[in-house]
């Protein structure tokens, strides 16, 4: 098994984090290695997108650590939070966009927020991430008048308006069609090169994933079960891995939830 990183913009230490009584993470340990592409997966109600939602500081843990750049997340007050999660954009699996504004103004809007710059230089800055993502063309169409995947790319250019050091992306093929998700794919690999961005991909899609990602987590029943280099990870010895990078029905999760009894009994009581 590789080791994560030698150099991690996010470290994640013995960290823990419960819903009452339920628990989605007991003590894991993860990194997210500077300027590679970091594939989060697991079955569903893992947590994955709760892990997003921990690093970005919406969400404190019960105990453990962590790091963004080597600053604990959690030890910050609100207006340094807010600074640091400038750093970070997010592409919500929804998509997220402003319905009321046009493709421009939405990719406009986090650098209207948060940054002093003048229209002239907001203009050339949106033309710039709208041509990034190949949407120049739909400046001025509304989020109603394009289809589910252009808004997915509008998003991203969103996104990274603010040239952050990460991009999280919450389930990003969700929904997509063939070539729509062809050209995501596309997009994240190249943006990630050419913008020296660190991304985290938390998806269900194994197959379209493992071809991009640098490295893999695997979570489940509030652990890591394997990480490794996607080849790794395909050759892991847990049975649950292979049952979930395989898809198979049936297995270390099973097809038939746990019944009080068997089904025979469960049948001849209905004839007492």
């Amino acid at each position: 098994m590789t080791t994560a990183a030698t150099d991690p913009l996010v470290r994640i230490r013995s960290m823990h984090f419960a819903f009452g009584p339920k628990v989605i993470y007991d003590g894991i340990d993860l990194d997210i290695v500077r300027g590679k592409i970091t594939a989060i997966l697991g079955p569903s109600g893992t947590g994955k997108t709760t892990l997003l939602r921990l690093i970005g500081g919406q969400w404190k843990p019960d105990a453990g650590t962590i790091e963004f750049d080597g600053i604990n997340v959690h030890s910050l007050s609100r207006k340094p939070l807010f600074d640091l999660r400038k750093r970070m954009g997010l592409l919500f699996q929804s998509g997220a966009l402003l319905t009321d504004l046009t493709v421009f103004e939405n990719v406009a809007f986090p650098l209207r927020e948060h940054t002093a710059f003048p229209e002239s230089m907001i203009r050339d800055l949106v033309l710039m991430k709208l041509e990034a993502v190949g949407l120049r063309g739909a400046a001025k169409l509304y989020p109603s008048e394009i289809s589910g995947g252009m808004a997915r790319r509008v998003a991203l250019a969103r996104a990274i308006a603010l040239e952050p050091d990460m991009i999280m992306y919450d389930e990003p093929f969700t929904g997509q069609d063939p070539i729509s998700m062809g050209v995501l794919i596309r997009l994240i690999q190249g943006l990630n090169r050419s913008l020296n961005l660190t991304s985290v991909i938390v998806t269900h899609d194994v197959e379209d994933v493992m071809r991009i990602a640098d490295y893999v987590y695997v979570l489940s029943g509030g652990k890591v079960l394997d990480h490794g280099t996607p080849a790794e990870v395909q050759q892991s010895k847990s049975d649950l891995v292979r049952q979930f990078l395989s898809g198979e029905a049936d297995g270390p999760v099973s097809f038939h939830y746990k019944a009080a009894r068997r089904y025979a009994d469960d049948l001849m009581a209905g004839r007492e």
